[in-house]
C-alpha cells in the first residue's frame, strides 16, 4: 500500500481528534495482539480507528458479523475491520494468522470484554492466540478523564496467566472508561480454574 492513504487518514484523524478535543499517546508496536479496553461503548471502536489512523498502521479490528449490514459493512472493511463469524470465529483467525507469517507489521485488535456491557470475565482468546504464535500483547487503552487513546506497553505472555493478567490490571487500573459503570475489570475464567486446581 502506498503511503498516500495513510497521509490522508492521518491528517483526517488529527482533525476530527482535535474538534472532539481528545489526544493520542504511546509508542505504535510493529507486531502485537492488540486489546482494546475498557470498551463500554461503540465510540471505542472510532476512537482505536482514529488513533491506528493518526500512528499511520492498519490495525486488523475483529468486530461481530452484525455491523457489516448495508452501507456500514463497506465502510468497516475499507477501515480494517475484519468480520468475525461468531458462530465460527476459528476459520476467521486462522485466516489471520496466515497473514501474520508473511507481514512484518501485524496487528490484530480484539475487545476482550466481548461486549459493551459489564461481564463478569474477559475472553481469553487474546492471550490464547499469543500463547500459540508467540505474537505479543499491546495493551491499547482509552482514557475518558484525560481523553486519551493510546497504545500501552507490549509483553510476550509467560504462561502464568495469573500473573500475566495481574499486568493488565495493574495497567487497566486508573483507566476510566465512557461508560464507567460498565466496566469490567481484566479477569479470566482461566484464572479461577488455577486458583481451584
Amino acid at each position: 500500500m502506498s503511503r498516500h492513504p495513510f497521509l490522508v487518514r492521518r491528517t483526517i484523524a488529527r482533525v476530527l481528534l482535535r474538534l472532539a478535543r481528545w489526544r493520542t499517546a504511546g509508542q505504535v508496536p510493529r507486531r502485537g495482539i492488540l486489546v482494546g479496553a475498557p470498551h463500554t461503548s461503540n465510540w471505542d471502536w472510532v476512537l482505536t480507528m482514529l488513533l491506528a489512523w493518526d500512528s499511520s498502521v492498519q490495525i486488523r479490528l475483529l468486530v461481530k458479523d452484525s455491523f457489516f449490514k448495508g452501507p456500514l459493512g463497506w465502510f468497516m472493511r475499507r477501515t480494517g475491520a475484519v468480520e468475525l463469524d461468531r458462530a465460527n470465529p476459528g476459520a476467521t483467525i486462522r485466516e489471520l494468522l496466515e497473514d501474520a507469517e508473511s507481514d512484518e507489521t501485524f496487528l490484530l485488535g480484539i475487545a476482550a470484554e466481548g461486549t459493551r456491557g459489564k461481564v463478569e470475565h474477559w475472553k481469553s482468546g487474546f492471550y490464547r492466540i499469543s500463547q500459540q504464535t508467540g505474537i505479543p500483547i499491546t495493551l491499547a487503552y482509552l482514557d475518558a478523564r484525560t481523553r486519551t487513546v493510546g497504545w500501552g506497553p507490549t509483553f510476550a505472555v509467560t504462561g502464568d496467566v495469573r500473573a500475566d493478567m495481574d499486568r493488565v490490571r495493574a495497567f487497566y487500573a486508573d483507566k476510566v472508561a465512557i461508560r464507567p459503570e460498565l466496566t469490567t475489570v481484566p479477569r479470566l475464567r482461566e484464572e479461577d480454574r488455577a486458583t481451584s486446581e
